[in-house]
């Protein structure tokens, strides 16, 4: 006797469920997406303040290093060759090495532009004994860089050289640090200057000292205030990243 043969129906999904099932999927895909590509806009974004930070710390560390450093060796050193000694911590224009320069009124030191007068490296084999440099911190604007830049430069002191001049030679400044944003509203450089008639009394705010103590050679410390911007813009609120960074540099070497 023969059992009758009969069909087995298996369920499976109609086109509507594929379909449903389809657009979760590509939502979900779309949302892990756009979540991945916003973290890493972010992470480019951290990176370029990261690194602008780094720089400025950089830079403002070299800065304040030199600062400490200035007016080394003093004339009392080797008061016969010009080139083995600092005239003066702060080389400035016009009237090198002249006094009639006033703090405010010299071309340099500035609000933006600053001469080292120094030995940074008495080491240095390539440095014969007691040379000194003219190191020129100087913020430039585009069309002469692409975007505002802090350069530095430095030269080798010479026997009726001009520090201003020397150190705007082409190819003496190069680029330092990048992206610099300070306005005239935030000089990058201030000074503080000593009293002649109160030698113990703390410096003051040059601006508040006389016009007999106002001068290059009398500045005994230097405020750095380094505004840097990144690059690009922040991710998500489109704003410019700002990296604000200070510090001071005191020098130790006399004038004489």
């Amino acid at each position: 006797m023969k059992r009758p043969i009969g069909t087995i129906r298996q369920e499976g999904f109609t086109l509507i469920e594929l379909l449903v099932a389809l657009g979760i999927f590509l939502l979900i895909t779309g949302a892990a997406f756009t979540l991945l590509g916003s973290s890493q806009q972010r992470y480019r974004t951290e990176s370029q303040v990261l690194n602008s930070f780094q720089e400025a710390r950089l830079g403002l560390d070299q800065i304040v290093r030199d600062v400490n450093d200035s007016g080394y060796p003093p004339p009392s050193f080797n008061a016969g060759d010009p080139t083995q000694f600092a005239y003066s911590p702060f080389a400035w224009s016009p009237s090198y090495p002249g006094t009639s320069c006033q703090i405010g009124t010299c071309a340099t030191p500035g609000d933006f532009d600053l001469i080292v007068e120094t030995n940074p490296n008495p080491q240095d084999p390539a440095c014969p004994p007691n040379c000194v440099q003219w190191i020129r911190y100087q913020l430039q604007f585009p069309p002469v860089v692409q975007v505002p830049t802090l350069m530095r430069g430095a030269v080798f002191k010479r026997v009726g050289g001009d520090p201003d001049a020397d150190t705007s030679a082409a190819g003496v400044l190069v680029p330092f640090v990048q992206n610099v944003v300070n306005s005239p509203a935030q000089p990058i450089f201030s000074y503080t200057c000593d009293t002649s008639a109160a030698p113990q009394l703390p410096p003051l705010p040059c601006p508040l000292a006389t016009a007999a103590d106002k001068i290059p050679a009398n500045i005994r410390d230097v405020i750095i205030n380094l505004i840097v911007a990144a690059p690009q813009p922040d991710a998500t609120s489109g704003q410019q990243r700002i990296v604000t960074l200070t510090g001071r540099g005191r020098r130790v070497n006399p004038n004489q």
